[in-house]
C-alpha cells in the first residue's frame, strides 16, 4: 500500500476562488456564473471550484476590489463602476451617448479587446470575460422629454462614479450620491425620486417598483465583466489556466446576449407593470442630449483616460459607422 501511494505523486492541489458581486441569486448573471463555476470545476477535475457570494452581501463594489486586494476575495463580477477602481480607461466604454445600437458595442469591445485586457493585468487581475449590464434608462416620477426636465427630480447618483457625475454636469444638474445598498430606501423615504440602470437591473433590484416613468432615449450602455486576480490566475496550472479562460470567453458571452434578450423582456414587463413611456421631445433634443455625451467624455480626459484613446474609440465608431451606411 505504501509503495501505491509512493508511486502516485502528491495530488494537485485544489483552489477555491471566492467570487462576489452585487448580481442577486437567481438573476440571469448568477445563473450564468454558476454555470460557469460547475463546468470550471468539472473540466478541471474539481481542482478550480468557485464559492460565490451574490447579492451584495460582500458589500459595494468598491469594497470587493479593494477585499480582492487584502486577498479575501480572489474574483468579482463587476459592472463598470468597480472596473474602473481597477482600471480607469475601461469606463470609456461607459461615457453618455457613445454608442447607439449593439452592432456598435460589440464592434468596439472586439477591437480593443487586448487593449481593455492589458489595461487590467498591468495592475493585476486578468479579464475573465466582458458581461454587457445593457443601455441604461432614467426611471422617475415624473415625465422626462428634455434635459430641463430632470433638474426638477431628486435623482439618485452611484456615489463615486466619475462617469454619472461628469453626465449630469454635462446636463447641468445636481443628482444625489449614494451607494447601490441605500437606494431602495431613500426612494421609500421619499430622498430619490429618479433613479437609472438597464430595465433588467433596475426590476431585479425592485426600484421599478417606486417608480412611474421611464425615459426611452438609453443614456449610456453599461459595461460588466469578470475578473480575477492574476496572483490566483498564475498559481494554476496551464492546462487548467486554459479551461478558465476559455469557459469564461463561452459563459459571458453568453451572458452578454441573454442580458440584452432579458433587457428586451424588461421592458415588457415594466409596460405590463403600467410605467409610462417617454420619449425625446423630437431631434434636437436627442442632439442636446449627444451634445452632453460629448462634453462629458471631453472633460473625463487626463482622469480617466488619454485622448488619444478617445480619439481612437469615436475614430473606429465613426469608420464603423460609415461603412454600414
Amino acid at each position: 500500500m505504501l509503495a501505491l501511494a509512493l508511486c502516485a505523486g502528491p495530488a494537485q492541489a485544489q483552489t477555491t476562488i471566492k467570487f462576489a458581486t452585487l448580481a442577486p441569486d437567481g438573476s440571469t448573471w448568477m445563473k450564468a456564473m454558476r454555470q460557469f463555476a460547475e463546468e470550471t470545476s468539472t473540466r478541471t477535475a474539481g481542482r478550480v471550484k468557485f464559492k460565490l457570494y451574490p447579492g451584495g452581501v460582500s458589500g459595494d463594489e468598491k469594497d470587493v476590489v479593494r477585499k480582492i486586494r487584502l486577498g479575501q476575495l480572489q474574483a468579482a463580477g463587476f459592472t463598470g463602476v468597480g472596473l474602473g477602481e481597477i482600471a480607469p480607461e475601461a469606463r470609456l466604454l461607459d461615457t453618455p451617448f457613445l454608442f447607439k445600437n449593439a452592432k456598435e458595442i460589440d464592434h468596439v469591445y472586439k477591437a480593443f479587446d487586448a487593449d481593455f485586457r492589458k489595461s487590467f493585468e498591468s495592475r493585476g487581475y486578468v479579464l475573465l470575460g466582458w458581461a454587457e449590464v445593457g443601455d441604461v434608462n432614467i426611471f422617475s416620477n415624473a415625465p422626462v422629454t428634455r434635459p430641463e426636465d430632470l433638474k426638477g427630480l431628486k435623482m439618485w447618483l452611484w456615489e463615486g462614479d466619475p462617469i454619472a457625475e461628469a453626465m449630469f454636469a454635462a446636463l447641468k444638474i445636481r443628482p444625489i450620491p449614494l451607494s447601490v445598498m441605500d437606494v431602495m430606501t431613500s426612494l421609500q423615504t421619499g430622498m430619490l425620486n429618479a433613479v437609472y440602470g438597464s430595465p433588467l437591473s433596475v426590476i431585479a433590484l425592485q426600484w421599478f417598483a417606486r417608480m412611474k416613468y421611464v425615459f426611452s432615449l438609453p443614456i449610456a450602455n453599461a459595461s460588466g465583466a469578470a475578473v480575477l486576480s492574476k496572483k490566483t490566475f498564475d498559481a494554476l496550472s496551464k492546462e487548467d489556466q486554459k479551461a478558465v479562460m476559455e469557459l469564461g470567453e463561452k459563459h459571458f458571452r453568453a451572458l452578454t446576449l441573454a442580458s440584452r434578450m432579458d433587457n428586451e423582456r424588461s421592458l415588457d414587463i415594466l409596460k405590463a407593470r403600467k410605467l409610462l413611456f417617454t420619449d425625446p421631445a423630437g431631434p434636437a433634443v436627442v442632439a442636446a442630449f449627444e451634445r452632453a455625451g460629448e462634453e462629458a467624455r471631453l472633460s473625463l480626459v487626463g482622469k480617466l483616460y488619454s485622448k488619444d484613446l478617445l480619439q481612437k474609440v469615436e475614430g473606429s465608431l465613426k469608420t464603423f459607422r460609415a461603412g454600414r451606411r
